[in-house]
Formats: structure tokens, C-alpha cells, sequence
């Protein structure tokens, strides 16, 4: 990885890092739905004119089952249920749950067909994250906060389906197509209940502020530079950020809004990336299918997930 390769990686890690910190403002001005319209409808509409340069959206139209099926997955269900979640746990504990999709991602993996074996240390390794999940849970959140729980677990199954649903369906597709064809339609979707839900009085400038950043930079900018990194490393090199970005919200959640790192945020934290780390680690040549693809998750599309 040479210089500009780092920035890219260091800004994506940042950019995918801040979701979680501007969902947990925003949606103390307005609803979910609204939230995940505007961060959809901004989002796609800055990417439409390059993707219409590109003639990147009309090859969707033969897959249109299993982008519709992308989107529900990855965007429409996820950022609305992510947002509620929110509404009641801190963006550091969402964001360390969230967290555990590369270890769905590996079960989904293994129980869906695919012939790379988990082997023992992977086996291992979703043990531990699963572990982590359970501290953080176990510690950090009470009765309460079951919904907001069953919520995030929704979300983390959704994130995984999505690479996989990629993977084996839309690998052919333009990649700036799939992103800006899908946040299009998740828009759309959500279009009459930003209308219902409208707020009656104009939100607060850093409720405005943070759907802006969440359509501008986490979203539109946040493609586009991650397209830039898979051209520059790759895409097995560029999924690394899933292992980043948790850390970032963290981060973000103790200095910027004042959350608490708890002992269940730390035991937590430590788990569930190391289980990640471990569960996705590429198989030893033994392992691998004959004609030697990477079927891991983390290399087989994952890149798509923001948070």
C-alpha cells in the first residue's frame, strides 16, 4: 500500500466510523424513516450524474430481483432499524454490535453452501466474537433495551445477507451502478413516510447538519472514495475497515457526545473484533475450493456495507 492507498483507507475508516455518531443526532429531531430518506435521496442523487456518465444504472435492469432484494437487505432494513436502535442504546454500543457482521457473514458462508471449511482457529474466532456480543450485552444494557437489541441483531443479519446476495447475483453489475441505483430506491421507498413524518417545526441546525453529513460524506463521498481504494489495493485489502471503523464510533461516542466506555464496551470491544479478525481469516491453501477463489466474506462483496 503506498501513500495515497493509506489516506484513502484512513479517510474510508473515518467516514464509515461517523455514521453512528450522526444517527445519534439526528434522530433526536426526526424520525428513522426520515432520516433514511434524506440520507438516501441526498446521497443518491449527488452519485446519479456519475453513474449516468458511467452508463452504470441501465445494467441493473436484468437483475432487478436480486438488487431489489440488495437494497432491502443492505440499506432499507438496516438504517431504519439501525436509527430506532439508537434512539435508546449509544452510538459506541450500536456501533461495536454492528460490528459482528464479518462473524454472520462466515456462518452465512458456511451454512449457505459454500465449500471453504471454517476450520478450527475460525471456529474459534466466531466463538469469541459471539463472546463479545454477549459481554456487551450482559454488561452494558438492561431489560429496556431488549427491542433495541433484537433491532441491531435484524441489522447485523441484514448486513451480511447483502454481500451475499452480491456475491452470488450482482458480482457483474457496475459497482457505482449498484450503489447509487440502490440508494435511489431506498428513497423512494421511504419517500411517503418522510412525508407523513415530516417534522412540524424546523429541526435544530445540528439535527440539519448531521443528515447532511450522513448524505454527503458518509454516503456519497463514502462510495466514491471506496471505490477509489478497491482500485488502489483491492477489494480483500479494503474490507479491512470493518476491523477500523468500530473503533472510530467509539471514539467518536466518548469525546464528541460524552457516552460512557464501560467495562462491557471494552471486554466487548476486544472480543468482537478479535472473533472478526479470526472467523474471516482466509482458509490455508488445503482449505481452499480447487480453483482457489476467496469465498470468504470479507472478500466477497462486504465492501458494499455502510454503516
Amino acid at each position: 500500500m503506498n501513500r495515497r492507498a493509506w489516506v484513502l483507507f484512513a479517510s474510508l475508516s473515518i467516514i464509515w466510523g461517523l455514521p453512528y455518531l450522526l444517527i445519534k443526532v439526528a434522530t433526536g429531531g426526526v424520525t428513522p424513516a426520515t432520516l433514511v430518506f434524506s440520507r438516501t435521496a441526498l446521497g443518491g442523487l449527488l452519485l446519479l450524474p456519475i453513474a449516468l456518465r458511467k452508463g452504470a444504472l441501465r445494467p441493473l435492469l436484468p437483475y432487478w430481483r436480486p438488487v431489489l432484494a440488495y437494497t432491502a437487505v443492505e440499506l432499507a432494513i438496516p438504517w431504519v432499524l439501525l436509527s430506532s436502535a439508537e434512539k435508546r442504546l449509544s452510538s459506541s454500543v450500536s456501533a461495536l454490535v454492528v460490528a459482528a457482521v464479518p462473524i454472520v457473514g462466515a456462518i452465512l458462508a458456511r451454512t449457505t453452501g459454500e465449500r471453504e471449511r471454517l476450520g478450527a482457529v475460525r471456529i474459534a474466532g466466531l466463538l469469541v466474537g459471539l463472546g463479545g456480543v454477549v459481554a456487551l450485552v450482559g454488561f452494558d444494557m438492561n431489560g429496556s433495551d431488549l427491542g433495541a437489541v433484537c433491532e441491531l441483531a435484524v441489522v447485523v443479519v441484514g448486513y451480511a445477507l447483502g454481500p451475499w446476495i452480491y456475491h452470488h447475483y450482482l458480482s457483474d453489475v457496475p459497482a457505482i451502478g449498484l450503489a447509487d441505483g440502490s440508494l435511489l430506491i431506498c428513497a423512494l421507498v421511504y419517500l411517503p413516510f418522510a412525508i407523513i413524518q415530516a417534522p412540524r417545526h424546523l429541526p435544530r441546525a445540528e439535527v440539519l447538519w448531521s443528515l447532511a453529513g450522513l448524505g454527503v460524506i458518509c454516503t456519497a463521498t463514502a462510495f466514491l472514495v471506496f471505490f477509489a481504494l478497491i482500485a488502489a489495493v483491492g477489494p480483500a485489502r479494503s474490507t479491512l475497515i470493518t476491523y477500523v471503523n468500530p473503533a472510530v464510533a467509539v471514539l467518536l461516542g466518548v469525546s464528541v457526545l460524552g457516552e460512557r466506555f464501560t467495562a462491557g464496551t471494552a471486554v466487548g470491544f476486544v472480543l468482537i473484533l478479535a472473533g472478526s479478525v479470526l472467523g474471516t481469516r482466509p482458509s490455508p491453501p488445503r482449505e481452499r475450493p480447487v480453483e482457489g477463489a476467496d469465498l470468504s466474506p470479507t472478500a466477497s462483496g462486504s465492501a458494499y456495507q455502510s454503516p
